[in-house]
């Protein structure tokens, strides 16, 4: 199966939520009125676009009416296929590459989002690509974090940097930069603990791993990665709201779209946080996170 296929797969459920409740708006009401205006605004919130883009995309719907774009309830879809589809392309979402090895990535998010098999994903992914990889092991805190991390390694055949349990997060990220640096090494991925917003010790450590990352390599991280879980709906998009306040991240990577009928929270993070969405997870196999291409998105979410 392609990656279109398994991504036009992995929005079945959202399409379920999402579009065919439009297809059936459409069919249920002969006139634009207010009773199907509210329910259209409740088919938007209940697939997790969010309230802002919701009511953004309301008024949208309203001058498109006034403007006669929209002159029937069969005029709703092809408009808002149109609008979603602007919303979800707006943006950069190419992947920062480092002028000189190595490419540093830092990855973030609270824990149980998948960040850990994220990175082993990620490391598959570039290792297909011909590139060298290398993983810092820089989560010390959560048990078992740093053995996962290996057996990630051990798979996609890259070297993993790794200190020993409860050890500085940012010797760890230290050791790997230095050794990226002298190795040559294509692209560096640092798994980082699951901060919560509310830990301010846990914030200072991202931090300092931040300082120490840019002291060897001024222009790095290059990419700053947020893992998101799509499963949470709107709590992914505010979390992204708690993090964007203490890390300047560069986009998101959606897991898990696989499973749950939020996948309209994709549409809620590029509207309300401008934020790119850069990689989506469709499934578990390690080929199923793949960049995130925004017209293969939206045409996968309306195409039945």
């Amino acid at each position: 199966m392609g990656f279109f296929d398994k991504l036009k797969n992995s929005l079945n459920k959202t399409r379920k939520s999402f579009t065919e409740k439009i297809e059936q708006l459409v069919v249920g009401y002969a006139d634009i009125d207010d009773d199907c205006l509210d329910e259209l605004e409740e088919i938007l919130i209940s697939a997790d676009v969010g309230i802002k883009t919701t009511m953004k995309l309301m008024e949208d719907v309203r001058l498109g009416i006034r403007k006669k774009e929209i002159n029937s309830p069969e005029d709703l879809r092809p408009f808002l296929i149109k609008r979603i589809s602007e919303i979800l392309i707006t943006g950069e979402n190419t992947t920062v590459v480092a002028a000189a090895p190595p490419t540093i990535f830092l990855v973030i998010g609270v824990n149980g989002v998948g960040k850990t098999t994220t990175i082993g994903k990620l490391a598959r992914y570039y290792k297909n690509q011909g590139k060298s990889v290398m993983l810092a092991a820089a989560d010390t805190f959560r048990a078992a974090a740093i053995d996962q991390l290996q057996i990630w390694g051990q798979r996609a055949d890259v070297d993993v940097i790794a200190h020993e349990e409860g050890s500085d997060p940012a010797a760890v990220v230290f050791d790997a930069v230095q050794a990226a640096i002298a190795r040559k090494t294509d692209i560096l991925l640092i798994d980082t603990a699951g901060r919560l917003h509310n830990k301010s010790n846990l914030m200072e450590e991202l931090n300092k791993i931040y300082r120490v990352i840019k002291r060897e390599v001024p222009a790095a991280p290059h990419e700053t990665l947020l893992v998101l879980d799509a499963t949470t709906g709107q709590n992914a998009i505010h979390q992204a709201e708690l993090f964007t306040k203490t890390a300047p991240i560069s986009g998101v990577v959606l897991t898990k779209l696989d499973g749950t009928a939020k996948g309209g929270v994709v549409i809620g993070i590029k509207s309300q946080l401008s934020m790119p969405v850069k990689w989506v997870g469709v499934g578990e196999g390690e080929d199923d996170l793949q960049p995130f291409i925004a017209e293969d998105f939206a045409k996968a979410l309306f195409e039945s």
